[in-house]
C-alpha cells in the first residue's frame, strides 16, 4: 500500500512538472484521478498564429480573385475582373503630385512613424491620431478674393478603388477632399465664400496661349431661373445658381492649397491611410497651413478585400472637417465675397 503510495506521488510530480492540471480526490483512499490537463505541450505556444494583416487578407483576395478570372470566360463588357488591373498608386506620376510632394512644411512627418512590432491595427492607429495628426496653421491671410486648387483630387466613383489597398495615394481625402464640382465648394453660395476658384485642365490643349487652367466665377446671369439646394442657418433652401466658367491660359491667385499622401512602412499593411492638405502662397511657396489625419480600414465584410475607404474609421470628429471649410480658416474670404449675391 505504501509502495503505491510513493509510485502516485511520482506520478503526480512528473505531470505537475508539464503543467497545470486538475486534480479531483475520491474516496477516503486518497486515490488520485486526473480529470483534465489544461497546460499545452511545452512549445506548442509557436502554434498560437499570428492574425492576418490587412494586406494579407488583401493579398489572398486578390489571387483568388485572379484564379477566378484567368479559369472563367469573363465577356468583354463585364467589368468584375478591372480591380486587377488597378496598380499601386504613384504620387509621382503628375506634374501636379511631383509638386506637391516637393513641399517643406514645418513640421514634416518623421521617417520612424513609432511603429512597434507586434502593434495591432487600432493601436497603431491610435498612436499616429494622437502624436500626428492635427490642424497646423502658421499665418492667416485676410480678404482673399479667390484661390488656385492646384491638384485635383482622386474620384471616388470607382468601387475597385475604394476596395484596392494601394491604388489610392490619399484615401484620408476622399471623405472630406473636394473631388467633383470645387465650384459648388468654394464660390456657390452659401457653401462657396470666395468669388473665384481656378483649376489645372488635366487635359488642356497644347500649344502657345492655349487655355491650361478653367476658372469658375460669380456671374448673376450665369443661369438665370437655375436654382441649387443649400442650407442657411440649418435649413435647407433653394437659391439662385450663379457660377459661371471659363477657360484662362494663367491663373490669378495668390493663394492655393495641394494635397498629398503619406506613405511609410506598415500603414497600408495594417489598412491605415494618411494625407496631408497644404495650403500655400503659390508666389513664394511660402506654408501657410497643413492639416494632416489618418484613416482605417480593411475589416468590412462582405466585401471582396476588407477595404472599403469610403467609410473607413477616422481619428476625431475634428478630421471630419472639409476641405473647404479648413481653408476658409486659413484663406479668410472678405465680408462682401461671403454674402449671397
Amino acid at each position: 500500500m505504501r509502495e503505491s503510495n510513493d509510485t502516485t506521488s511520482a506520478r503526480n510530480v512528473r505531470l505537475k512538472s508539464d503543467g497545470p492540471m486538475l486534480l479531483t480526490t475520491v474516496g477516503r483512499l486518497g486515490t488520485v484521478v486526473i480529470g483534465f490537463v489544461l497546460a499545452l505541450v511545452t512549445g506548442v505556444s509557436a502554434g498560437v498564429f499570428a492574425e492576418e494583416t490587412v494586406a494579407e487578407r488583401f493579398s489572398k483576395a486578390m489571387k483568388k480573385k485572379a484564379d477566378y478570372c484567368r479559369t472563367h470566360k469573363i465577356a468583354p463588357a463585364n467589368r468584375r475582373c478591372d480591380i486587377l488591373k488597378l496598380k499601386p498608386a504613384d504620387p509621382l506620376a503628375t506634374e501636379e503630385g511631383r509638386f506637391s510632394h516637393s513641399i517643406k512644411i514645418p513640421n514634416p512627418v518623421p521617417e520612424d512613424s513609432g511603429y512597434k512590432p507586434g502593434m495591432t491595427p487600432e493601436q497603431y492607429f491610435d498612436h499616429l491620431c494622437k502624436t500626428e495628426a492635427g490642424e497646423f496653421i502658421y499665418k492667416t491671410v485676410e480678404n482673399v478674393e479667390g484661390l488656385y486648387m492646384m491638384r485635383p483630387r482622386e474620384s471616388a466613383q470607382n468601387d475597385d478603388l475604394l476596395q484596392h489597398l494601394y491604388a489610392m495615394e490619399d484615401p484620408y481625402g476622399l471623405a472630406v477632399g473636394v473631388r467633383d464640382s470645387p465650384q459648388d465648394y468654394f464660390v456657390q453660395p452659401e457653401t462657396g465664400k470666395y468669388q473665384y476658384v481656378e483649376i489645372p485642365l488635366l487635359q488642356s490643349p497644347k500649344g502657345e496661349g492655349s487655355s491650361k487652367y478653367r476658372r469658375y466665377y460669380r456671374d448673376e446671369n450665369a443661369y438665370r431661373g437655375s436654382q441649387f439646394p443649400t442650407a442657411i442657418n440649418g435649413k435647407f433652401v433653394q437659391v439662385p445658381y450663379i457660377v459661371a466658367m471659363v477657360d484662362v491660359p494663367q491663373t490669378q491667385s495668390r493663394y492655393g492649397y495641394t494635397w498629398r499622401g503619406i506613405t511609410r512602412p506598415n500603414d497600408r499593411e495594417l489598412g491605415i491611410a494618411g494625407g496631408e492638405l497644404i495650403v500655400l502662397d503659390v508666389q513664394t511657396n511660402e506654408v501657410l497651413a497643413v492639416r494632416r489625419s489618418f484613416v482605417r480600414s480593411g475589416s468590412v465584410r462582405n466585401n471582396l478585400t476588407g477595404v472599403w475607404w469610403l467609410t473607413a474609421g477616422k481619428c476625431s470628429k475634428e478630421s471630419l472637417k472639409m476641405d473647404a471649410q479648413f481653408i476658409n480658416e486659413v484663406l479668410k474670404p472678405g465680408p462682401k465675397m461671403q454674402e449671397t449675391q
